[in-house]
């Protein structure tokens, strides 16, 4: 049977081969996102003003990755329609047309946010003491954007042509890099945040080149040549029509923590901005498996609605719901159980720790109603309808959060708590609202 005729088989077989080393590549990733900020976080001076320095980097960086969304996740799921359909050659001019956007959208990333960098972070909530480490590590940081935009963003085009493990390398290739770097410059060469900045860049330059020599090999059935990646008009249009739900889900986080990490900075100091920078870490932690399922259940739903295999649609969504809601109440308690022994993992201070937890408990409180806005995100996604997608990505974010934010700590019993309370609360009515419609759509179908 070919691997990549999801209409045949079984719908759980092709999830779990898709998604498995998928997340085993997360959690690789989450060892390549958080290493720094755990080496950074154990430095012997300035621990807590270095930490603090990349948390104001973070709202950049997830910048870039929303760009990296815009056109990967709005690629990927069109070229799996495609090739659903049998329209090979419309599939390649896909692939073509993501990597013209990638390349072009990378190249202008690193031109404006290098010019405007010091404002930019002044702006973030930066202080006289924190900026120089944020500034240092973000100068770097953005040599590599080209690299990390190109490999992260063509990773699902290998994952739907039938080969997660070879999609599930380019995130191992460059985060065993990472990881073995980091110590060495970091503390052998005594670099500190520099060194932090100089092994990521490293490390995505070879995930680059994985990517790379996958499309220029014979296992890629896309096809790959220069004539192909020539920007058509319509296909442009509708790569930036669907990968807008990803851009807004991942770009509204963005701005949100730009906000929030202004908020912290104006209500309390550094000190919050370095918490949050950790519960940031840990949340890239638990939903970066959420992001491989999701990235497994695309492919198969926008195969079979190509096909017309409705059905298995909804057998997809029914395993789904199971399994990420069930994954994340696991994850929950756990969070509620061991608060300080994670926090200790990125910071000793004492004072960090002791004013950590609480605020550890506000932030994840029923972090489970997270599964309705993923599972539905996903779905509306693999069935191609960028309007939901692009509606309950902004919803959560900019229509819950972002106001909650700014109001919640104006009520005086709550003071700079609010900050941490708007997260559960936008857990509950964006997952429900999320989910549940998508549950009506479906049943339209």
């Amino acid at each position: 049977m070919n691997s990549s005729d999801f209409s045949k088989g079984s719908v759980l077989h092709h999830i779990y081969r898709l998604a498995i080393p998928l997340m085993l590549a997360q959690f690789v990733q989450v060892a390549y996102n958080i290493v720094d900020r755990i080496y950074i976080g154990h430095l012997d001076t300035a621990s807590s003003l270095a930490l603090t320095g990349l948390g104001l980097c973070f709202p950049l960086i997830t910048l870039i990755t929303a760009f990296t969304n815009l056109f990967g996740l709005g690629g990927a799921p069109l070229c799996s329609i495609a090739r659903g359909k049998k329209e090979d050659e419309l599939a390649s001019k896909i692939l073509g047309n993501t990597i013209f956007g990638l390349v072009l959208t990378s190249l202008v990333l690193v031109l404006v946010l290098e010019i405007f960098q010091a404002p930019i972070l002044n702006t973030l909530g930066a202080s006289q003491e924190t900026l120089p480490y944020a500034s240092s590590y973000l100068s770097i940081y953005l040599l590599g954007t080209p690299f990390l935009m190109f490999s992260s963003g063509l990773n699902g085009f290998i994952n739907l042509q039938g080969y997660p493990k070879l999609g599930m390398m380019t995130v191992c290739l460059g985060a065993i890099t990472n990881i073995l770097l980091d110590p060495i410059l970091i503390f052998g060469f005594h670099l500190g945040i520099q060194g932090a900045a100089i092994a990521t860049v490293i490390s995505q330059f070879f995930s680059f080149l994985w990517v790379l020599l996958f499309f220029k090999g014979k296992k890629n059935q896309l096809g790959f040549s220069l004539k192909q990646c020539l920007p058509h008009k319509t296909i442009q249009k509708k790569i930036l029509s669907l990968g807008t739900a990803g851009f807004i889900a991942t770009g509204s986080n963005a701005f949100v923590s730009m906000v929030i990490n202004a908020s912290l900075s104006w209500y309390g100091n550094g000190l919050y901005i370095a918490i949050m920078a950790i519960l940031n870490s840990v949340r890239d932690v638990l939903f970066l498996p959420l992001e491989a399922m999701n990235g497994a259940i695309e492919p198969v739903i926008g195969y079979n609605l190509g096909a017309g295999c409705i059905p298995r649609i909804k057998e997809v969504i029914k395993y789904t719901t199971l399994l990420v809601f069930g994954y994340l109440l696991i994850a929950w308690i756990l969070l509620f159980l061991f608060p300080g022994q994670i926090l200790s993992i990125f910071n000793n201070d004492p004072h960090l720790i002791q004013t950590g937890i609480p605020l550890f408990h506000l932030y994840y409180f029923g972090i489970f109603l997270m599964a309705g806005q993923y599972v539905g995100q996903g779905t509306f996604v693999g069935l191609n309808k960028p309007k939901h997608a692009i509606f309950f990505s902004t919803f959560r974010k900019i229509l819950v959060i972002l106001p909650l934010t700014l109001l919640l700590p104006r009520i005086p019993s709550l003071g700079i708590q609010g900050i941490f309370i708007a997260e559960p609360i936008s857990n509950l009515l964006g997952g429900c609202a999320c989910y549940f419609t998508m549950l009506h759509t479906v049943k339209k179908l």
